[in-house]
């Protein structure tokens, strides 16, 4: 089977990841982007990506502009592909290509709909989450699915680590299923197919970061693991502003937010359990562990 012609739209490091692999199954015509911003100074995979590989790059800074993109007929493809984009898509672009727009969306959906599906299935502590095909229409992750993928979820991993998992396995599903899409071989179902509940997550913000001991301590150790790097895990220990990076749970009963301290161990009473911390970096310092925090510091 010929590669499928597609045109790609996004724009964060899960976009870059995933714009990598799709080259190498299907021949992007354009990629439809953000630009950098002028106060970045730090890399923007998804232009640098596109450039080593010379591919055609489209600027849009939101829905309006890319609205106004799309009235130029830029491009010819029938079908676009769109993963991490960061921007509304409006009817009358998903209208544009004969074959739709296809999302890879990182959640069993209409499980964890919204901006932060990884961290919000970290967060809630579920043991399985997934990558589901979707094609996109005017409502928030709602359109029918192509197909979708299960991850296994052990309780250990963090949002860098789920996050890398997922995007492979969103590469083999669009692999697998957009050449059947495109030839009508394959038929859409509706979400509810899956049968998972509707649920929404959040752009994070700076606020989430506040450890809140008046929470279980479970759901502490999964804010660590979700927020490892951003907006991360913070604490005033001692006097000190610290960033929690591992942490584990035992059981226990405690004033919430009180500290807890047995030998070389030291964490928190929570409302319900021990919030224990292993390893943590101390304000303008790098990562080390409790004990070696404890040596260094009066809590």
């Amino acid at each position: 089977m010929s590669r499928p012609q597609v045109v790609f739209f996004g724009t964060g490091p899960v976009a870059a990841e995933s714009l990598k692999l799709l080259t190498e199954w299907a021949d992007i015509e354009a990629v439809i982007t953000k630009p950098k911003p002028a106060h970045h100074k730090g890399s923007f995979p998804v232009l640098e990506i596109a450039e080593e590989l010379k591919l055609t790059v489209l600027e849009v800074t939101d829905k309006k502009s890319l609205h106004e993109l799309i009235q130029t007929n830029p491009v010819k493809s029938r079908l676009g592909i769109l993963i991490d984009f960061g921007i509304i898509v409006s009817q009358d672009v998903i209208d544009y290509f004969a074959d739709g727009i296809i999302n890879s969306h990182f959640s069993i959906l209409p499980e964890w709909r919204g901006a932060d599906p990884i961290s919000f299935s970290i967060l809630s502590g579920q043991d399985m989450t997934g990558v589901s095909i979707m094609r996109v229409t005017a409502g928030l992750d709602e359109g029918p699915l192509l197909g979708y993928g299960e991850q296994p979820l052990d309780g250990s991993e963090t949002t860098p680590v789920l996050t890398e998992r997922l995007i492979d396995l969103s590469d083999a599903l669009l692999k697998n299923q957009i050449p059947l899409y495109i030839t009508d071989d394959l038929v859409v179902a509706p979400q509810s197919s899956t049968g998972r509940a509707a649920s929404y997550s959040r752009k994070l913000s700076k606020a989430d970061s506040t450890l809140d001991f008046s929470k279980p301590a479970d759901q502490l150790a999964n804010e660590v693991r979700a927020f490892i790097e951003w907006p991360k895990s913070r604490a005033a220990i001692g006097g000190k502003d610290v960033v929690i990076t591992t942490a584990h749970v035992i059981p226990g009963t405690g004033t919430a937010g009180d500290i807890w301290q047995e030998a070389k161990q030291f964490g928190f009473y929570t409302s319900h359990g021990i919030f224990v911390i292993d390893t943590l970096k101390p304000a303008g310092k790098g990562d080390m562990s409790a004990a070696a925090f404890l040596s260094g510091y009066k809590i």
